[in-house]
């Protein structure tokens, strides 16, 4: 696996866009990131839930690996690209993009209206 096939992966979930996070690829849902690319292009990231990062870890130790402090307690899966297998890397890239995709944005506020009796001359 390179990053030019974790490319091709991302972008093949539904409504995948590509666009640039902190001088690096990310992949977006929804407007939302699920699959990002490291400025070193030997490892991805990916948005799993805390449980699914256990479980591609345990099952992966040398391809899967969480993301340094709160983002990889959070379930950000850091992907060793040269170790990593279409099937598995596809099954991981699935899992994060419905995690992001399936989340709907958050609601802005609406901003306050102001009357003209609520306002003082």
């Amino acid at each position: 696996m390179n990053s030019r096939q974790f490319r091709r992966i991302a972008l093949g979930m539904k409504d995948a866009i590509e666009g640039a996070h902190m001088g690096h690829p990310d992949f977006r849902a929804n407007g939302r990131i699920f699959a990002t690319i490291h400025p070193d292009h030997e490892w991805g990231m990916v948005k799993l839930t805390p449980d699914q990062q256990q479980k591609f870890v345990r099952e992966n130790p040398t391809t899967f690996v969480p993301e340094n402090g709160a983002w990889g307690r959070a379930g950000c899966t850091k992907v060793r690209l040269d170790s990593a297998d279409e099937d598995t890397l596809g099954e991981a890239m699935t899992l994060a993009w419905q995690n992001t995709a399936m989340k709907r944005a958050a609601p802005r506020p609406k901003p306050k209206r102001t009357t003209r009796a609520s306002r003082k001359p």
